[in-house]
């Protein structure tokens, strides 16, 4: 269920990544940073947030194990 969840937010924030409507907005956000910039510092955010999800509840641990065993058994 994580993954499929993780894939939608993907999807999600590759659509919402082409703000095509702030291209012309001269408008301020807290009177210095423009809002296409404001935008793009929130997304830059949810970004983050979507990969921190990902890694919580999508990662691949059993990989992880076993890439470790495999070292262990390497050194021996």
């Amino acid at each position: 269920m994580g993954k499929k969840i993780i894939w939608i937010g993907c999807i999600v924030l590759f659509v919402l990544h082409q703000d095509v409507w702030l291209w012309d907005d001269p408008g301020l956000v807290f009177g210095f940073m423009p809002k296409g910039l404001a935008y793009h510092a929130t997304f830059s955010i949810a970004a983050a947030c979507l990969w921190a999800c990902a890694l919580k509840f999508a990662w691949p641990h059993e990989l992880e194990k076993w890439a470790d065993e495999v070292e262990e058994s390497e050194k021996s």
